[in-house]
């Protein structure tokens, strides 16, 4: 982009700050906050842009050396766009993980558009739009949908790109019913450079299913996961599976509350949430 001239803003994000307190020390100023990046903008402090006549408040994360200026702007700025890397309360992480801390959405009511980046799930209310990642990251992101968005400066609309490509895939096995021909013959080259769970139904002819692991490799996958579904016989599909079992934040905060702590538990499973969406995105 640097090649093309593109004029880039960059807003600061939590993962991209050393500190929690500030945003001043960052990767993106790090490695391209020279001269040769002339074109690239890093926002660390809450700023007003105007694009094609279109005001918008470009809000970085929001921490304690900022969060007077950047509630000073949201009160007295005219935009009625704003994007930024926020936290709010009350909106999902990943699909069916909402979370119960963070800034009230009340506080940007009076724009018309909010977009957002932070939560990988892609999801709206009110006026309050999490755009979600524009692909898949960790096992959590399997089976929703990844894309950009194009924000039109003259309707003030904003348009969904679909991602058409998958990071993590799974693949449901059952020799029950199907002949060896059936179990071979599938076109596996959709999995290549991903990474695949194997759920296995039923696996009566092990040598069939020895074939079609190695077919499997062939297209060269990044991993291959084989989960015997043994103990979810009583389950009617793989979605069930999912739904009985619970997701990692849920059993760190199911953890906390039966825990008796000396400081807020509240503090306690926010820095818990904050450092595992920092693992999974490792």
């Amino acid at each position: 982009m640097a090649d093309r001239k593109v004029n880039v803003y960059y807003v600061v994000g939590n993962h991209d700050t050393y500190y929690k307190n500030t945003n001043e020390i960052n990767a993106m100023t790090q490695l391209y906050g020279g001269r040769e990046y002339p074109t690239m903008e890093i926002i660390t402090h809450p700023t007003e842009i105007a694009l094609d006549g279109c005001k918008i408040v470009l809000m970085p994360w929001m921490c304690q050396d900022n969060m007077e200026a950047a509630l000073s702007l949201i009160n007295t700025t005219s935009a009625q766009i704003l994007m930024g890397h926020l936290e709010l309360a009350g909106f999902e992480m990943y699909k069916g993980s909402v979370i119960d801390h963070g800034m009230n959405s009340n506080v940007f009511s009076k724009f018309d558009l909010v977009c957002s980046g932070h939560y990988h799930h892609k999801s709206t209310k009110g006026n309050v739009n999490y755009l979600g990642c524009p692909y898949e990251i960790t096992w959590s992101d399997y089976g929703d949908q990844k894309g950009f968005h194009i924000f039109d400066t003259e309707t003030r609309t904003l348009e969904f790109i679909p991602n058409p490509y998958t990071m993590f895939n799974k693949v449901h096995y059952d020799d029950s019913t199907n002949q060896v021909e059936s179990v071979t013959i599938e076109d596996l080259e959709k999995y290549r450079n991903t990474y695949v769970k194997v759920i296995v139904h039923t696996k009566n002819n092990p040598y069939w299913f020895d074939m079609f692991i190695d077919k499997l490799e062939k297209v060269d996958p990044l991993g291959i996961q084989v989960v015997e579904d043994n103990l979810y016989l009583n389950l009617e599909d793989d979605s069930d599976i999912v739904n009985e079992a619970e997701d990692t934040l849920s059993i760190l905060k199911k953890f906390i509350d039966n825990t008796e702590l000396n400081v807020e538990k509240k503090d306690v499973e926010r820095f818990l949430s904050e450092l595992y969406a920092e693992a999974s995105s490792i």
